[in-house]
Protein backbone atom coordinates (compact mmCIF):
# COMPACT_ATOMS: atom_id res chain seq x y z
CA UNK A 1 0.00 0.00 0.00
CA UNK A 2 1.28 3.20 -1.11
CA UNK A 3 0.41 7.07 -0.98
CA UNK A 4 -1.79 6.38 -4.30
CA UNK A 5 -4.33 5.27 -1.43
CA UNK A 6 -4.88 8.77 -0.22
CA UNK A 7 -5.48 9.81 -3.39
CA UNK A 8 -7.98 7.28 -4.46
CA UNK A 9 -10.01 8.23 -0.87
CA UNK A 10 -10.08 11.45 -2.07
CA UNK A 11 -11.48 10.71 -5.27
CA UNK A 12 -13.75 8.38 -3.82
CA UNK A 13 -14.90 11.28 -1.59
CA UNK A 14 -15.59 13.99 -4.25
CA UNK A 15 -17.22 11.52 -6.47
CA UNK A 16 -19.93 10.12 -3.67
CA UNK A 17 -20.11 13.21 -1.91
CA UNK A 18 -18.52 10.94 1.26
CA UNK A 19 -16.53 12.33 4.28
CA UNK A 20 -13.01 11.74 3.88
CA UNK A 21 -12.73 10.80 7.97
CA UNK A 22 -15.16 8.14 7.65
CA UNK A 23 -13.91 6.67 4.48
CA UNK A 24 -10.50 6.37 6.41
CA UNK A 25 -12.60 4.21 9.49
CA UNK A 26 -13.99 2.60 7.05
CA UNK A 27 -10.88 1.63 5.65
CA UNK A 28 -8.87 0.94 8.96
CA UNK A 29 -11.48 -1.52 9.97
CA UNK A 30 -11.21 -3.45 6.60
CA UNK A 31 -7.27 -3.78 6.90
CA UNK A 32 -7.38 -4.68 10.84
CA UNK A 33 -9.93 -7.21 10.25
CA UNK A 34 -7.93 -8.86 7.51
CA UNK A 35 -4.52 -8.74 9.46
CA UNK A 36 -6.48 -10.12 12.13
CA UNK A 37 -8.25 -13.15 9.32
CA UNK A 38 -3.85 -13.50 8.32
CA UNK A 39 -2.98 -13.94 11.63
CA UNK A 40 -5.55 -16.48 12.96
CA UNK A 41 -4.66 -18.41 9.24
CA UNK A 42 -1.18 -19.19 11.55
CA UNK A 43 -3.59 -20.29 14.43
CA UNK A 44 -3.37 -17.15 16.09
CA UNK A 45 -6.01 -14.94 17.80
CA UNK A 46 -4.46 -11.47 16.32
CA UNK A 47 -6.29 -9.38 19.17
CA UNK A 48 -3.24 -6.98 19.45
CA UNK A 49 -3.63 -6.07 15.75
CA UNK A 50 -3.82 -1.61 15.41
CA UNK A 51 -4.23 0.07 12.50
CA UNK A 52 -3.08 3.80 12.36
CA UNK A 53 -3.82 6.20 9.32
CA UNK A 54 -0.37 8.00 8.59
CA UNK A 55 -2.03 11.66 6.88
CA UNK A 56 1.80 12.84 6.25
CA UNK A 57 2.52 9.81 4.11
CA UNK A 58 -1.16 8.83 2.90
CA UNK A 59 -0.77 5.36 4.16
CA UNK A 60 -1.97 2.66 6.96
CA UNK A 61 0.61 1.39 9.36
CA UNK A 62 -0.15 -2.03 11.16
CA UNK A 63 1.51 -2.69 14.26
CA UNK A 64 0.90 -5.30 16.70
CA UNK A 65 1.10 -5.48 20.00
CA UNK A 66 3.72 -8.07 21.29
CA UNK A 67 5.45 -9.29 24.92
CA UNK A 68 8.97 -9.22 25.63
CA UNK A 69 9.69 -12.51 26.85
CA UNK A 70 13.26 -14.30 27.56
CA UNK A 71 12.27 -17.08 25.02
CA UNK A 72 9.96 -16.74 22.49
CA UNK A 73 7.95 -19.42 21.37
CA UNK A 74 4.95 -17.54 19.27
CA UNK A 75 6.87 -14.70 17.00
CA UNK A 76 3.43 -13.45 16.22
CA UNK A 77 3.02 -12.49 20.00
CA UNK A 78 6.01 -12.38 21.87
CA UNK A 79 9.31 -10.85 21.12
CA UNK A 80 12.90 -11.46 22.77
CA UNK A 81 14.79 -8.97 25.08
CA UNK A 82 17.36 -8.45 22.14
CA UNK A 83 15.07 -7.05 19.38
CA UNK A 84 13.10 -5.20 22.57
CA UNK A 85 15.84 -3.40 23.32
CA UNK A 86 17.16 -2.36 19.99
CA UNK A 87 13.47 -1.29 18.98
CA UNK A 88 12.44 0.76 22.07
CA UNK A 89 16.07 1.24 23.98
CA UNK A 90 17.25 -0.82 27.24
CA UNK A 91 15.23 0.19 29.57
CA UNK A 92 12.77 -2.31 27.79
CA UNK A 93 12.54 -5.65 30.47
CA UNK A 94 11.17 -8.45 30.14
CA UNK A 95 7.12 -8.84 30.75
CA UNK A 96 7.17 -5.68 29.18
CA UNK A 97 4.27 -4.45 26.08
CA UNK A 98 5.49 -3.09 22.33
CA UNK A 99 3.60 -2.19 19.66
CA UNK A 100 5.90 -3.52 17.21
CA UNK A 101 5.08 -2.08 13.08
CA UNK A 102 4.59 -5.08 10.68
CA UNK A 103 5.20 -4.51 7.27
CA UNK A 104 2.32 -3.84 5.44
CA UNK A 105 3.26 -7.20 2.59
CA UNK A 106 3.04 -9.47 5.38
CA UNK A 107 -0.66 -9.43 4.92
CA UNK A 108 -0.74 -11.27 1.66
CA UNK A 109 -2.45 -11.83 -1.36
CA UNK A 110 -5.78 -13.74 0.37
CA UNK A 111 -5.74 -10.53 3.07
CA UNK A 112 -5.09 -7.73 0.74
CA UNK A 113 -8.22 -8.96 -1.19
CA UNK A 114 -10.39 -9.87 1.91
CA UNK A 115 -9.38 -5.92 3.43
CA UNK A 116 -10.87 -4.80 0.03
CA UNK A 117 -14.16 -6.80 0.00
CA UNK A 118 -14.56 -5.36 2.87
CA UNK A 119 -13.82 -2.06 2.55
CA UNK A 120 -16.37 -1.84 -0.31
CA UNK A 121 -18.98 -3.27 1.77
CA UNK A 122 -18.32 -0.28 4.05
CA UNK A 123 -18.13 1.90 1.50
CA UNK A 124 -21.64 0.80 0.09
CA UNK A 125 -23.06 1.06 3.75
CA UNK A 126 -21.63 5.10 4.10
CA UNK A 127 -23.44 5.96 0.41
CA UNK A 128 -26.66 4.29 1.79
CA UNK A 129 -26.95 5.82 5.22
CA UNK A 130 -25.87 9.15 3.56
CA UNK A 131 -28.51 8.67 0.81
CA UNK A 132 -31.38 7.90 3.54
CA UNK A 133 -30.54 10.71 5.59
CA UNK A 134 -31.03 13.18 2.84
CA UNK A 135 -33.97 11.40 1.31
CA UNK A 136 -36.08 10.05 4.55
CA UNK A 137 -37.40 13.94 4.76
CA UNK A 138 -37.76 14.18 1.44
CA UNK A 139 -41.02 11.84 0.99
CA UNK A 140 -43.80 12.76 -0.86
CA UNK A 141 -42.01 16.01 -2.45
CA UNK A 142 -41.79 15.80 -6.47
CA UNK A 143 -38.07 15.04 -7.96
CA UNK A 144 -37.52 14.89 -12.19
CA UNK A 145 -35.31 12.22 -13.84
CA UNK A 146 -34.62 9.87 -16.59
CA UNK A 147 -36.02 6.50 -17.44
CA UNK A 148 -33.09 4.68 -17.27
CA UNK A 149 -34.19 1.27 -17.57
CA UNK A 150 -36.71 -1.79 -16.25
CA UNK A 151 -36.18 -4.77 -14.52
CA UNK A 152 -38.79 -7.60 -13.96
CA UNK A 153 -41.56 -4.48 -14.22
CA UNK A 154 -40.07 -2.10 -12.24
CA UNK A 155 -38.64 1.24 -13.71
CA UNK A 156 -35.68 2.46 -13.00
CA UNK A 157 -35.59 6.48 -12.68
CA UNK A 158 -32.15 8.18 -13.23
CA UNK A 159 -31.97 10.72 -10.73
CA UNK A 160 -28.30 11.90 -11.00
CA UNK A 161 -25.04 12.27 -9.33
CA UNK A 162 -24.84 8.14 -9.24
CA UNK A 163 -28.21 7.96 -7.46
CA UNK A 164 -31.22 6.28 -8.72
CA UNK A 165 -35.13 5.17 -7.66
CA UNK A 166 -37.15 2.63 -8.79
CA UNK A 167 -40.76 2.83 -9.49
CA UNK A 168 -42.46 -0.41 -8.86
CA UNK A 169 -45.24 -1.82 -11.20
CA UNK A 170 -47.96 -1.44 -8.44
CA UNK A 171 -47.11 2.14 -8.25
CA UNK A 172 -46.70 3.09 -11.94
CA UNK A 173 -50.01 4.21 -13.76
CA UNK A 174 -51.78 1.95 -15.85
CA UNK A 175 -51.77 3.37 -19.52
CA UNK A 176 -48.77 5.06 -18.97
CA UNK A 177 -45.95 3.98 -21.66
CA UNK A 178 -42.55 5.09 -20.84
CA UNK A 179 -39.46 4.62 -23.09
CA UNK A 180 -35.35 4.80 -21.92
CA UNK A 181 -34.31 8.43 -22.34
CA UNK A 182 -37.32 9.74 -21.15
CA UNK A 183 -37.65 13.19 -18.88
CA UNK A 184 -39.84 11.61 -15.98
CA UNK A 185 -41.87 13.40 -13.14
CA UNK A 186 -41.79 10.80 -9.81
CA UNK A 187 -42.94 11.61 -6.11
CA UNK A 188 -40.80 9.82 -3.38
CA UNK A 189 -42.89 7.27 -1.48
CA UNK A 190 -40.44 5.66 0.42
CA UNK A 191 -36.82 5.28 1.52
CA UNK A 192 -35.21 2.00 2.67
CA UNK A 193 -32.14 1.52 4.71
CA UNK A 194 -32.13 -2.22 3.77
CA UNK A 195 -28.31 -2.80 2.49
CA UNK A 196 -30.03 -4.75 -0.63
CA UNK A 197 -32.01 -3.35 -3.58
CA UNK A 198 -33.12 0.63 -4.44
CA UNK A 199 -33.33 2.75 -1.64
CA UNK A 200 -35.96 5.14 -3.16
CA UNK A 201 -39.06 4.02 -4.04
CA UNK A 202 -40.81 6.15 -6.24
CA UNK A 203 -44.54 6.58 -7.86
CA UNK A 204 -46.53 7.90 -10.36
CA UNK A 205 -49.64 6.53 -9.18
CA UNK A 206 -49.84 7.96 -5.59
CA UNK A 207 -52.31 11.05 -4.82
CA UNK A 208 -49.87 12.53 -3.45
CA UNK A 209 -48.42 13.19 -7.07
CA UNK A 210 -51.83 14.68 -8.13
CA UNK A 211 -51.22 17.41 -4.97
CA UNK A 212 -47.74 17.89 -6.08
CA UNK A 213 -48.58 18.65 -9.58
CA UNK A 214 -51.48 21.29 -8.26
CA UNK A 215 -49.04 22.55 -6.19
CA UNK A 216 -46.82 23.82 -9.25
CA UNK A 217 -49.55 24.73 -11.21
CA UNK A 218 -51.57 26.86 -9.23
CA UNK A 219 -49.93 29.80 -7.37
CA UNK A 220 -52.63 29.73 -5.03
CA UNK A 221 -52.29 26.52 -3.47
CA UNK A 222 -48.54 27.36 -3.15
CA UNK A 223 -49.41 30.39 -1.12
CA UNK A 224 -52.19 28.40 0.90
CA UNK A 225 -54.71 30.33 -0.39
CA UNK A 226 -56.23 27.49 -1.52
CA UNK A 227 -55.84 24.25 0.15
CA UNK A 228 -55.75 20.93 -1.12
CA UNK A 229 -58.32 18.87 1.50
CA UNK A 230 -58.05 15.74 -0.32
CA UNK A 231 -57.29 13.90 -3.28
CA UNK A 232 -57.94 10.39 -4.75
CA UNK A 233 -56.91 8.52 -7.83
CA UNK A 234 -57.81 5.33 -9.83
CA UNK A 235 -54.41 6.34 -11.77
CA UNK A 236 -54.54 6.24 -15.53
CA UNK A 237 -58.80 6.59 -15.86
CA UNK A 238 -59.71 9.30 -13.43
CA UNK A 239 -59.06 11.26 -10.45
CA UNK A 240 -60.94 14.03 -7.66
CA UNK A 241 -59.36 16.35 -5.50
CA UNK A 242 -61.04 18.44 -3.04
CA UNK A 243 -60.42 22.19 -2.12
CA UNK A 244 -61.17 24.98 -0.11
CA UNK A 245 -60.22 28.94 0.10
CA UNK A 246 -59.07 30.88 3.14
CA UNK A 247 -60.36 33.98 1.64
CA UNK A 248 -64.41 34.27 1.08
CA UNK A 249 -63.57 36.31 -2.60
CA UNK A 250 -61.32 33.30 -3.62
CA UNK A 251 -63.10 30.69 -5.39
CA UNK A 252 -61.00 27.49 -4.55
CA UNK A 253 -62.78 25.38 -7.69
CA UNK A 254 -61.59 28.24 -10.30
CA UNK A 255 -58.39 28.91 -9.20
CA UNK A 256 -57.30 25.26 -9.73
CA UNK A 257 -59.24 24.90 -13.40
CA UNK A 258 -57.39 28.17 -14.18
CA UNK A 259 -58.32 30.70 -17.35
CA UNK A 260 -60.23 28.69 -19.94
CA UNK A 261 -58.90 25.44 -17.84
CA UNK A 262 -55.64 26.21 -18.33
CA UNK A 263 -54.04 24.59 -15.16
CA UNK A 264 -56.01 21.60 -14.56
CA UNK A 265 -55.40 20.83 -18.25
CA UNK A 266 -51.50 20.90 -18.06
CA UNK A 267 -52.10 18.79 -14.76
CA UNK A 268 -54.22 16.34 -17.13
CA UNK A 269 -51.39 16.10 -20.06
CA UNK A 270 -48.85 15.62 -17.13
CA UNK A 271 -50.50 12.97 -16.34
CA UNK A 272 -51.55 11.18 -19.35
CA UNK A 273 -55.10 11.76 -20.43
CA UNK A 274 -56.27 10.98 -16.53
CA UNK A 275 -59.64 12.86 -15.77
CA UNK A 276 -60.01 14.94 -12.86
CA UNK A 277 -62.76 16.27 -10.71
CA UNK A 278 -62.18 19.29 -8.74
CA UNK A 279 -64.38 19.11 -5.85
CA UNK A 280 -65.13 22.16 -3.44
CA UNK A 281 -64.83 20.79 0.01
CA UNK A 282 -67.11 21.40 3.24
CA UNK A 283 -66.80 20.63 6.70
CA UNK A 284 -70.58 19.13 6.32
CA UNK A 285 -70.64 15.63 5.25
CA UNK A 286 -73.45 15.54 3.36
CA UNK A 287 -72.75 18.70 1.59
CA UNK A 288 -68.87 17.16 0.88
CA UNK A 289 -70.65 13.94 -0.36
CA UNK A 290 -73.30 15.86 -3.03
CA UNK A 291 -70.03 18.18 -4.19
CA UNK A 292 -68.08 14.88 -4.59
CA UNK A 293 -70.36 12.81 -6.53
CA UNK A 294 -70.00 15.15 -9.17
CA UNK A 295 -71.28 15.40 -12.04
CA UNK A 296 -74.27 14.16 -10.82
CA UNK A 297 -77.03 16.22 -9.00
CA UNK A 298 -77.74 15.11 -5.60
CA UNK A 299 -81.41 15.29 -4.45
CA UNK A 300 -80.89 14.74 -0.61
CA UNK A 301 -78.03 12.99 1.60
CA UNK A 302 -79.35 11.43 4.61
CA UNK A 303 -76.36 10.34 7.53
CA UNK A 304 -77.75 6.91 8.39
CA UNK A 305 -74.41 6.33 10.53
CA UNK A 306 -72.64 8.65 11.86
CA UNK A 307 -70.58 6.51 14.31
CA UNK A 308 -69.35 4.03 11.73
CA UNK A 309 -69.56 7.37 8.85
CA UNK A 310 -72.36 6.16 6.56
CA UNK A 311 -74.95 7.69 4.29
CA UNK A 312 -77.05 7.36 1.55
CA UNK A 313 -77.10 9.47 -0.96
CA UNK A 314 -80.91 9.95 -3.12
CA UNK A 315 -80.92 11.08 -7.17
CA UNK A 316 -83.01 11.19 -9.30
CA UNK A 317 -83.50 8.26 -12.11
CA UNK A 318 -81.69 10.45 -14.83
CA UNK A 319 -78.90 10.88 -12.43
CA UNK A 320 -78.39 7.55 -11.28
CA UNK A 321 -76.06 6.29 -13.32
CA UNK A 322 -73.96 9.08 -13.60
CA UNK A 323 -73.86 8.60 -9.31
CA UNK A 324 -72.87 5.28 -9.44
CA UNK A 325 -70.27 5.71 -12.41
CA UNK A 326 -68.74 3.74 -15.15
CA UNK A 327 -68.59 0.04 -12.74
CA UNK A 328 -69.19 1.83 -9.68
CA UNK A 329 -66.16 4.93 -10.35
CA UNK A 330 -67.65 8.04 -9.76
CA UNK A 331 -69.19 6.51 -6.23
CA UNK A 332 -66.56 4.71 -4.76
CA UNK A 333 -64.08 7.95 -5.43
CA UNK A 334 -66.49 9.77 -3.78
CA UNK A 335 -66.68 7.61 -0.53
CA UNK A 336 -62.86 7.66 -0.39
CA UNK A 337 -62.37 11.29 -1.24
CA UNK A 338 -64.98 12.12 1.44
CA UNK A 339 -64.01 9.21 3.99
CA UNK A 340 -67.66 8.14 4.18
CA UNK A 341 -69.58 4.97 2.94
CA UNK A 342 -71.96 6.24 0.62
CA UNK A 343 -74.95 3.97 -0.67
CA UNK A 344 -76.73 5.92 -4.43
CA UNK A 345 -80.45 4.97 -3.99
CA UNK A 346 -82.98 6.03 -6.31
CA UNK A 347 -85.83 8.37 -5.62
CA UNK A 348 -88.43 5.81 -6.86
CA UNK A 349 -86.42 3.02 -4.54
CA UNK A 350 -86.61 5.44 -1.76
CA UNK A 351 -90.41 6.15 -2.42
CA UNK A 352 -90.94 2.38 -2.27
CA UNK A 353 -88.95 1.50 0.84
CA UNK A 354 -90.45 4.25 2.69
CA UNK A 355 -94.17 3.26 1.91
CA UNK A 356 -92.96 -0.25 2.80
CA UNK A 357 -91.79 0.83 6.12
CA UNK A 358 -94.73 2.96 6.71
CA UNK A 359 -97.33 0.77 5.72
CA UNK A 360 -95.73 -2.06 8.50
CA UNK A 361 -96.34 0.59 10.65
CA UNK A 362 -98.99 1.49 9.97
CA UNK A 363 -100.81 -2.17 10.46
CA UNK A 364 -99.00 -2.30 14.04
CA UNK A 365 -99.61 1.07 14.93
CA UNK A 366 -96.02 1.93 16.11
CA UNK A 367 -95.19 5.78 15.94
CA UNK A 368 -93.82 7.14 12.57
CA UNK A 369 -90.52 8.61 12.32
CA UNK A 370 -90.04 12.21 11.14
CA UNK A 371 -87.09 10.24 8.93
CA UNK A 372 -89.75 8.96 6.95
CA UNK A 373 -91.49 11.94 5.67
CA UNK A 374 -89.61 12.58 2.34
CA UNK A 375 -87.90 15.29 1.54
CA UNK A 376 -86.70 16.14 5.44
CA UNK A 377 -83.45 16.05 6.42
CA UNK A 378 -81.20 13.90 9.09
CA UNK A 379 -80.76 17.43 10.73
CA UNK A 380 -84.11 18.60 10.28
CA UNK A 381 -84.71 15.52 12.48
CA UNK A 382 -82.68 16.38 14.92
CA UNK A 383 -83.55 19.42 15.50
CA UNK A 384 -87.39 18.71 15.74
CA UNK A 385 -86.05 15.95 18.02
CA UNK A 386 -84.62 18.09 20.60
CA UNK A 387 -88.25 20.41 20.54
CA UNK A 388 -89.73 16.96 21.43
CA UNK A 389 -90.71 16.60 18.28
CA UNK A 390 -89.85 12.44 17.59
CA UNK A 391 -92.57 11.27 15.69
CA UNK A 392 -94.96 11.97 12.56
CA UNK A 393 -98.33 12.42 14.86
CA UNK A 394 -96.11 15.12 16.91
CA UNK A 395 -95.29 16.90 14.03
CA UNK A 396 -98.98 16.91 13.04
CA UNK A 397 -99.68 18.50 15.65
CA UNK A 398 -97.07 21.07 15.14
CA UNK A 399 -98.21 24.82 13.62
CA UNK A 400 -96.80 26.06 10.71
CA UNK A 401 -94.87 29.31 12.75
CA UNK A 402 -93.14 26.84 15.01
CA UNK A 403 -92.25 24.43 12.06
CA UNK A 404 -90.69 27.92 10.48
CA UNK A 405 -88.92 29.31 13.88
CA UNK A 406 -87.52 25.54 14.69
CA UNK A 407 -86.43 24.44 11.01
CA UNK A 408 -85.81 27.98 9.79
CA UNK A 409 -87.34 27.07 6.21
CA UNK A 410 -89.94 29.33 3.91
CA UNK A 411 -93.39 29.32 5.02
CA UNK A 412 -94.32 26.89 1.86
CA UNK A 413 -91.57 24.06 2.48
CA UNK A 414 -93.18 24.21 6.47
CA UNK A 415 -96.93 24.15 5.04
CA UNK A 416 -95.21 21.00 2.23
CA UNK A 417 -93.60 19.52 5.63
CA UNK A 418 -96.76 19.96 7.94
CA UNK A 419 -99.37 18.53 5.39
CA UNK A 420 -97.20 15.71 4.30
CA UNK A 421 -97.23 14.83 7.82
CA UNK A 422 -100.79 14.92 8.65
CA UNK A 423 -101.98 13.13 5.67
CA UNK A 424 -99.54 10.11 6.96
CA UNK A 425 -100.96 10.86 10.38
CA UNK A 426 -104.84 10.06 8.24
CA UNK A 427 -103.81 7.27 6.37
CA UNK A 428 -102.36 6.10 9.62
CA UNK A 429 -105.50 6.40 11.60
CA UNK A 430 -107.94 4.89 8.59
CA UNK A 431 -105.38 1.94 8.66
CA UNK A 432 -105.90 0.93 12.24
CA UNK A 433 -109.65 1.87 12.34
CA UNK A 434 -109.71 5.60 13.77
CA UNK A 435 -112.46 7.57 11.90
CA UNK A 436 -111.96 11.32 11.60
CA UNK A 437 -113.02 13.75 14.20
CA UNK A 438 -116.94 15.49 13.01
CA UNK A 439 -116.86 18.83 12.26
CA UNK A 440 -118.69 20.87 14.83
CA UNK A 441 -122.88 22.27 13.76
CA UNK A 442 -121.15 25.17 13.97
CA UNK A 443 -118.50 24.91 11.32
CA UNK A 444 -120.99 23.19 9.19
CA UNK A 445 -123.59 26.06 9.04
CA UNK A 446 -121.21 28.58 8.53
CA UNK A 447 -119.18 26.21 5.00
CA UNK A 448 -123.06 25.98 4.40
CA UNK A 449 -124.41 29.17 4.48
CA UNK A 450 -120.85 30.25 2.74
CA UNK A 451 -121.59 27.80 -0.18
CA UNK A 452 -125.31 29.01 -1.10
CA UNK A 453 -124.49 32.78 -1.21
CA UNK A 454 -121.64 31.45 -3.63
CA UNK A 455 -124.21 29.79 -5.55
CA UNK A 456 -126.53 32.72 -5.61
CA UNK A 457 -123.81 35.28 -7.01
CA UNK A 458 -122.48 32.97 -9.73
CA UNK A 459 -126.51 32.55 -10.65
CA UNK A 460 -126.72 36.18 -10.98
CA UNK A 461 -123.51 36.63 -12.87
CA UNK A 462 -124.38 33.94 -15.77
CA UNK A 463 -127.73 36.75 -16.05
CA UNK A 464 -125.16 39.31 -16.53
CA UNK A 465 -122.27 38.36 -18.87
CA UNK A 466 -121.07 41.74 -19.26
CA UNK A 467 -120.72 42.22 -15.84
CA UNK A 468 -116.81 42.69 -15.13
CA UNK A 469 -115.27 39.56 -13.69
CA UNK A 470 -113.35 40.99 -10.54
CA UNK A 471 -116.81 42.65 -9.67
CA UNK A 472 -118.12 39.81 -9.10
CA UNK A 473 -115.59 37.81 -7.47
CA UNK A 474 -115.69 40.81 -4.92
CA UNK A 475 -119.49 40.84 -4.36
CA UNK A 476 -118.94 37.11 -4.04
CA UNK A 477 -116.76 37.30 -1.41
CA UNK A 478 -118.82 40.43 0.44
CA UNK A 479 -122.07 38.70 0.72
CA UNK A 480 -120.41 35.72 1.31
CA UNK A 481 -119.29 37.65 4.67
CA UNK A 482 -122.22 39.59 5.40
CA UNK A 483 -124.20 36.04 5.72
CA UNK A 484 -121.59 34.60 7.79
CA UNK A 485 -121.98 37.94 9.96
CA UNK A 486 -126.30 37.55 9.63
CA UNK A 487 -126.04 33.78 11.08
CA UNK A 488 -123.86 35.09 13.87
CA UNK A 489 -126.24 37.67 15.01
CA UNK A 490 -128.81 35.21 14.60
CA UNK A 491 -126.91 32.51 17.18
CA UNK A 492 -126.35 35.08 19.65
CA UNK A 493 -129.88 36.53 19.88
CA UNK A 494 -131.65 32.90 19.92
CA UNK A 495 -129.03 32.39 22.94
Amino acid sequence: MTSSIGQSIEILCNEQGLDRDMVIEAMKEAVKAAARKQFRAHDKTGEGIQVDWNNEEGMIEISAQKTVVEEVENPFEELSLEEAQELAGDDVEIGDSLLIPLPNEDMGRIAAQTAKQILVQKVREAIREKVYEEYIDRKGELINGTVKRFERGDMIIDLGNNLEAFVPRPEQSRGEMWNQGERIRVVIVDVSKDQKGQQIKASRASSELLKRLFEMEVPEIYDETVVIKSAVREPGDRAKIAVSSNEKDVDPVGACVGMKGSRVQAIIKELRGEKIDIIEWSDEPSVFAANALSPAKVSQVRITDIVNRQMEVIVGEDQLSLAIGKKGQNVRLAARLVGWDIKIVSEELLKKEIALKMGKMMASGEAVPITALEGVTAPQAETLGEKGISDVEALAATSVDDLVDFLDVSLDEAERILSSAKSIVAAKNVEIGIEPEPETAEETAVEDAVAETVEEVADEAEESPEADSEVAADETAEAAEETVEADEADEKGDS
